[in-house]
């Protein structure tokens, strides 16, 4: 573990908004608690990163590997129309990677999702059923590790 995953901390809106499912060898992976979308996050463990540049060279490849992992198998399990990923950061800074899962009969399609209807959070029970779904999507993939 280096420096600058020693130093890493969520920023305190991910912490409010948002539901840890497990780590990837250079991003925690967080479900955002709105149902209205199947919407996770990828976060790189660096302290200081709020652009991908900032990030090594290793990082930033093993970065998109995780990115582009991740959404394909969301696209997969959750029978995607089409997946939305991008990294804005203007509300957060620090460096995330939105994953959205996108249907022609969500309540944003086909615009983007923000600020379109107020955020439904998940119940105990839609989250348990994610992280089965998702630990049996993950299990030895790209030593994802689940949060208990």
């Amino acid at each position: 573990m280096d420096e600058l995953e020693l130093e890493f901390e969520l920023h305190p809106q991910l912490v409010a908004d948002c539901i840890v499912l497990g780590d990837f060898p250079v991003s925690r992976l967080l479900l955002l608690n709105d149902a209205n979308y199947p919407w996770f996050i990828l976060v790189p463990r660096r302290a200081g990163a709020t652009e991908i540049y900032h990030l090594s060279d290793e990082d930033q490849c093993i970065l998109i590997k995780e990115s582009s992992f991740l959404a394909s198998n969301l696209a997969d399990s959750f029978a995607a129309r089409k997946m939305n990923v991008a990294s804005l950061g203007n509300m957060v800074p620090q460096l995330h990677l939105h994953h959205i899962v996108r249907y022609e009969n969500d309540k944003a399609w086909p615009g983007p999702v923000w600020g379109k209807v107020p955020a439904v959070p998940y119940t105990e029970q839609q989250i348990h059923d994610i992280r089965r779904k998702l630990e049996s999507l993950m299990a030895g993939e790209l030593d994802f590790v689940p949060e208990n």
